[in-house]
């Protein structure tokens, strides 16, 4: 299944499906293969592992190998500058993620708020009177009891 709920076809290629051998990955991104272990080993880019433990990358992890190299050679970034942006940018995009999360959730329950509010207005009994209320007046009264003579 994926994010919306579907059932996801298990032969579609994503951008995070890896599929490219290291050999690939190093001719994609222009690097040399010992440059993808090292950034392995550093945790810059992790690609996924096959049973026997070969690398294998996605599209994904060759643009994050292309924007290491641009970030190391035409901005003059060290390689822990790089791991520290990189870690930033998945922090800020799990962020952005939670926080759609949570406006959809408040969108639900603004909508069901409305709907319980939409029920009780239309619970309201139609028949009854509006009450007016009695003017008062400076009229006395005086009242005398009977006497018991009378």
């Amino acid at each position: 299944m994926d994010t919306t709920g579907r059932r996801r076809n298990p032969y579609e290629l994503t951008e995070e499906t890896p599929v490219y051998v290291i050999s690939v990955a190093a001719q994609l991104s222009g690097l040399h293969p010992q440059t993808l272990r090292q950034y392995d080993r550093l945790g810059l880019v992790s690609p996924d592992r096959t049973a026997g433990r070969g690398r294998r990358y996605s599209a994904r992890d060759i643009e994050l190998l292309r924007t290491v190299q641009q970030l190391s050679q035409d901005e003059g970034i060290n390689l822990a500058g790089i791991k520290r942006i990189i870690e930033l940018e998945n922090q800020v995009a799990a962020l952005q993620s939670r926080v759609a999360e949570m406006e959809s959730a408040l969108d639900g329950a603004a909508a069901a708020m409305r709907q319980r509010e939409a029920a009780v207005h239309a619970s309201y009994r139609r028949d009854l009177v509006p009450y007016q209320e009695v003017q008062q007046t400076s009229a006395l009264v005086v009242w005398r009891p009977k006497r018991a003579s009378e």
